[in-house]
């Protein structure tokens, strides 16, 4: 495997895990849940962040961030308060509080995502679970 086929795996990746995604209920949004998760995972690991922050982290537009951080805030997974430092700013953290929305997403099954974009789930599911147990976890 390649570099290039390595980013095109990692790419297809996200798309199954943006289609095990639930969507029930959460109504027409600006921004792709691909936004809203990379969003999420700046927050979580810069907490105390502003949206300028998470687009020079991230490499997404400032526009973007802005829709995917008030998408978390009123799911409930993002708290936002002012900065004592800098009352302009917003600092965004995740809720210490577990969001009913942000429960549904973590308990979502990958299942029927891997049944529609694999011709073998179960070895699938059984060869992302060992990559899993592979990789290092991120610092």
């Amino acid at each position: 495997m390649n570099v290039d086929e390595l980013f095109l795996l990692g790419l297809r990746l996200q798309k199954i895990a943006e289609a095990a995604i639930p969507t029930e209920g959460i109504g027409a949004h600006p921004t792709s849940t691909r936004s809203v998760l990379v969003v999420t995972a700046d927050i979580k690991d810069n907490p105390g962040t502003t949206v300028t922050g998470i687009a020079k982290r991230t490499g997404l537009a400032q526009s973007q961030v802005s829709d995917a951080a008030a998408r978390l805030r009123t799911a409930g997974a993002v708290v936002a308060e002012p900065d004592p430092k800098d009352g302009r700013r917003t600092l965004l953290r995740p809720n210490p509080k577990a969001a009913a929305r942000v429960a549904a997403v973590r308990s979502a099954s990958i299942a029927p995502a891997l049944v529609a974009a694999t011709s073998d789930p179960d070895e699938a599911m059984a060869l992302l679970e060992r990559l899993k147990a592979l990789l290092k976890p991120l610092d």
